[in-house]
């Protein structure tokens, strides 16, 4: 899940080629149904983005009361409004009347406290959840943005890989060298430096013990010489979320395929190519393509069949993007890495979204 922000955005209007009263309003490379009229190209505005929930009084300054989703009404997702994807709410809201928002354009102000706006957090099923531990030497895994959303993270033409993103739970393995000690956390507790005790109930720990996953650890620790290896893993199944791969979460037939690895290396924690470290040990998620970056390609990429099973069962989620040589992004702050996530996937109807 990507990190959340509610800033103002300078526009680029378009057409709406099915609906007379309607536009789309252009954030990076996102579109948002709005109001025929109500923005023009070069207007600012304050973008709300998917996975935002909103207090009642914004809902209702908007006119959507009893249009957004969740259990409350209350949380921003994308739809498809007269046959157009709409992600995200473009708005004016009367409590920042009185704000500069081109300047707060330009200064990239964060107005989501002030709004009352907050990050809606997944549900956590029981058998996600669990007795839990402090880890502060757990390695965490990162939120990964949209490239949609921010396009400029990679540079046309730039060598980059494309694997295939997996609507499951991500697991977090953190195996310490010094005394083979093994911590496993999910994405939600590992960001609070929380580990998850041993439970073979657990989902978890069921996939990293079924597939041996910290015995790779200790082998590729051995290999580096490194003092931690975190192996970030997709836990996916029936029973885990409404996409399964063929795989049953409740059965021994559990997925899990590694999607990152990182290693502590003379004091510097490192990103790795876990299939240049892992092929053959631990399954790894599928490898979809490799080649100059070109958004378009990106993004087509990221629609169609999964192929995971082998067999297409259902859509799929979309791609995470990295480059082919591991390198830091000012647009990040951090990893050079991003997801694009398919149209299908975003609107589908009855799907769970679990941490």
């Amino acid at each position: 899940m990507s990190t959340l922000r509610v800033t103002a955005e300078v526009l680029t209007v378009h057409e709406h080629p099915n609906a007379d009263a309607l536009e789309l309003a252009q954030v990076g490379l996102y579109r948002a149904v709005v109001a025929k009229g109500a923005y023009r190209t070069g207007d600012t505005a304050v973008y709300i983005p998917e996975q935002s929930v909103l207090p009642a009084t914004l809902i209702e300054e908007l006119g959507l009361t009893g249009r957004l989703a969740g259990t409350n009404a209350d949380r921003v997702k994308a739809v498809r409004l007269r046959g157009e994807l709409s992600q995200g709410i473009v708005c004016r809201p009367e409590a920042l009347a009185d704000v500069d928002l081109a300047r707060a354009a330009l200064d990239g102000t964060d107005f989501a406290e002030l709004l009352g706006i907050t990050k809606w957090v997944p549900p956590i099923p029981p058998t996600m959840a669990g007795d839990v531990e402090s880890a502060p030497d757990l390695l965490p895994w990162v939120d990964i943005e949209n490239i949609q959303r921010f396009p400029g993270i990679f540079e046309p033409g730039e060598a980059v890989v494309l694997t295939e993103k997996l609507h499951g739970s991500a697991c977090l393995l953190t195996y310490f060298a010094e005394d083979g000690r093994v911590q496993v956390s999910s994405k939600g507790f590992g960001a609070k430096s929380l580990a998850l005790k041993e439970d073979p109930r657990n989902l978890y720990w069921r996939a990293v013990r079924g597939h041996a996953a910290p015995e790779a650890a200790a082998r590729l620790a051995g290999r580096l010489g490194a003092r931690r290896v975190g192996i970030f893993g997709e836990v996916f199944g029936a029973g885990v979320q409404d996409l399964t791969y063929g795989a049953d979460g409740r059965r021994a037939t559990l997925g899990y395929a590694v999607f990152d690895v990182s290693a502590e290396i003379d004091g510097t924690v490192r990103w790795l190519d876990p299939t240049e470290l892992l092929d053959g040990e631990l399954p790894l998620v599928p490898r979809l393509h490799e080649g100059p970056y070109d958004i378009g390609r990106v993004l087509e990429i990221a629609s169609g069949r999964e192929t995971v099973s082998g067999r297409g069962l259902h859509l799929r989620e979309g791609v995470v993007i990295r480059p082919a040589v591991e390198r830091y992004s000012a647009v990040t702050g951090g990893r050079a890495i991003a997801k694009a996530v398919s149209a299908a996937y975003l609107t589908r109807k009855g799907g769970t979204e679990y941490e």
